[in-house]
């Protein structure tokens, strides 16, 4: 797998290329190490840059920025927070899947996941500029359709059962996300 030629395909063609996931193997540790690794980096390196380095400008208070120990404590912590959501959201899909009339494997439900994160991996680089923050939110929206489109292909989902399959992932999603920034805010204040 290429990455770049993945990351374009799953954004631009992700009909056809669910299809080349499909057929791909795709072992946990195959994907962590040649994908994951490098696009969840991206969201925590720009948010540093933005926050630490370059700042906001705040009306009469002039330019605010974070610390940089804390810019760089956050930036590893949103890191490792990536894969803890990663593996997590896998494991929703997974134990759901039976709910939903799909096949329970794992190693599909991460490729699932891992390829719906794109979005949000790649907008991550919005960060930089503290006026475009909310465009990255929305662009990672895009992945809810991607998951809307993985889930019959890779988890063999009935497609009566993809909408409500993806509304619950989301929810859960929603809420998983919620408490780990929760977490990760009260170790870094």
């Amino acid at each position: 797998m290429d990455l770049l030629s993945r990351v374009k395909g799953i954004l631009l063609t992700p009909e056809t290329e669910w299809l080349a996931v499909e057929k791909e193997p795709g072992t946990p540790a195959y994907l962590l190490t040649n994908y994951v690794v490098y696009l969840a980096a991206i969201p925590p390196i720009a948010g540093f840059l933005g926050r630490a380095i370059i700042g906001e400008t705040l009306p009469s208070v002039g330019t605010s920025r974070v610390g940089l120990f804390a810019g760089l404590l956050g930036a590893v912590i949103g890191y490792v927070l990536s894969f803890v959501i990663t593996f997590a959201v896998a494991i929703i899909i997974y134990q759901l899947a039976p709910r939903f009339g799909s096949v329970k494997n794992f190693s599909s439900a991460l490729k699932v996941t891992a390829y719906s994160l794109t979005p949000y991996w790649v907008a991550g680089v919005l960060q930089v500029v503290p006026g475009l923050r909310f465009v990255g939110d929305v662009v990672a929206l895009f992945g809810i359709y991607l998951l809307w489109l993985g889930l019959p292909r890779l988890m063999k989902t009935p497609a009566d059962h993809a909408a409500p399959y993806v509304a619950t992932t989301v929810a859960c999603t929603i809420a998983l996300v919620l408490v780990l920034t929760l977490l990760a805010a009260m170790i870094i204040a």
